[in-house]
């Protein structure tokens, strides 16, 4: 990876989004929560939900990963309350399908990870780019069960 590759991919927008990630810490008295790790870099987040009426009424997330990752989880979290388990999913999907299919960025009220659009020539960044939604979807379906 060349130094223009590595500054492109780390801009300062990613660098702004990692450095001010919402909701950071655990939530307690949590109804649902889930750990997800990527094997590839280590990178883990641990994300903890509460739901009123089917929808995320209270959040947190605990954030280890590279800034891409941190990033991510910065846009969720700046997002995820009062959002739907399938509002979740669906950004998820479209984050997926922007990083590993060319598609468009999410969109509103995620669509924040634009930001991420160079990540999508690294594959090896990806799960750690999805690890908050994953934890997310995972703290959802803890609360449902």
């Amino acid at each position: 990876m060349s130094d223009s590759d590595l500054m492109q991919l780390y801009s300062r927008r990613i660098l702004a989004l990692a450095s001010d990630i919402p909701h950071l810490g655990k939530l307690e008295n949590a109804m649902g929560s889930a750990h997800r790790r990527s094997p590839q870099c280590g990178s883990s987040v641990t994300a903890h939900v509460r739901l009123s009426d089917g929808v995320i009424s209270d959040f947190s997330q605990e954030v280890r990963a590279c800034a891409l990752g941190q990033a991510s989880a910065s846009v969720l979290g700046g997002s995820v309350i009062g959002r739907s388990r399938d509002d979740i999913a669906r950004a998820a999907a479209e984050l997926t399908a922007m990083l590993k299919q060319d598609g468009d960025a999410p969109a509103a009220p995620f669509d924040g990870l634009e930001a991420l659009l160079p990540a999508r020539e690294f594959p090896n960044r990806h799960a750690s780019i999805l690890l908050a939604w994953e934890a997310t979807l995972g703290a959802i379906d803890d609360a449902l069960a």
